[in-house]
């Protein structure tokens, strides 16, 4: 899914391109026996299918009451076309909707069903239904959670394959030449993993958009199928998740939504009551 529900690329973008108070409502929950890494089957990177468009998982997150959920991009929801990137007007499919997890390739290529999931957040509905007008939050806020039913959350992890982490939530944002890190999933690489760990460099941050966006550049570059997947930074902290492949000025560079921005907007406006992410439980090795 790339902005839309078909297989494209989005060019609208790309053209136009602190703590917390510690209390009763960030408790921490009863701790999760996750799944061994090298065995989960829920995790970052996972494929997710919604309505046949597939997206990428980026990381796992939990709430006060224990609840689990996997995050992918809001758009990965939306009924629009590949121009439709302001998120405060593009429409999306209702909360409730199944979420497929699977596993090896597509689900027309074989890949496996491993679980569904249900959809609770979408930060498109949620700036919608607020009536949200500032331009910077309508472009770059873009994220959505699927809650994990009960009987699966045996099968979570929620560390990043290859890489591990992540180790926490970047706060400062990136400059130019920072290293990048990522694992996208598209059906696209037909489930071969070998393909899916990214490296890259950030291209510095723009002033202009207020720190909801980090342009960027990997080797090879995000494609078709990515959106919603995890990037890092050099130790290992969430920075964002992946919304747009560009075309110009900047040709095959990538757009990430800022996780820290876009999980304080969820925190803020979902309902969902001690919302965090979860560290994953491998350490980071940025090696590769």
């Amino acid at each position: 899914m790339w902005r839309s529900r078909h297989v494209v690329l989005a060019i609208a973008l790309a053209t136009g391109l602190g703590l917390a108070l510690t209390g009763p409502a960030d408790a921490k929950p009863k701790p999760v026996r996750w799944a061994a890494a090298a065995e989960a089957r829920i995790h970052p990177g996972t494929m997710m299918y919604t309505q046949g468009a597939q997206c990428t998982a980026n990381f796992v997150y939990r709430d006060r009451a224990g609840r689990v959920y996997v995050g992918y991009a809001a758009h990965c929801a939306g009924l629009g076309e590949a121009t439709d990137t302001n998120g405060c007007q593009a429409k999306s499919v209702l909360l409730g909707t199944k979420v497929t997890f699977v596993e090896g390739g597509s689900v027309v290529d074989g890949g496996t069903r491993i679980a569904t999931g249900t959809l609770v957040y979408s930060s498109w509905r949620t700036m919608h239904r607020l009536g949200t007008k500032n331009a910077n939050t309508c472009a770059y806020n873009d994220l959505a959670l699927v809650r994990v039913k009960p009987r699966d959350v045996a099968k979570v992890n929620p560390s990043i394959p290859f890489w591990g982490g992540p180790t926490g939530i970047d706060t400062d944002g990136t400059a130019a030449g920072d290293r990048v890190y990522t694992y996208g999933n598209s059906s696209l690489r037909a489930g071969i993993a070998l393909l899916s760990p990214h490296t890259g460099v950030s291209l510095g941050d723009d002033a202009a958009d207020g720190g909801w966006s980090h342009p960027l550049y990997t080797v090879s570059p995000g494609v078709p199928g990515d959106s919603g997947s995890a990037f890092v930074s050099a130790d290992g902290k969430a920075i964002g998740v992946l919304s747009t492949l560009g075309l110009a000025p900047l040709p095959a560079s990538n757009n990430i939504g800022d996780l820290g921005k876009e999980l304080a907007y969820a925190k803020a406006h979902s309902g969902i009551k001690g919302l965090r992410l979860v560290r994953g439980t491998e350490p980071f090795n940025p090696v590769l």
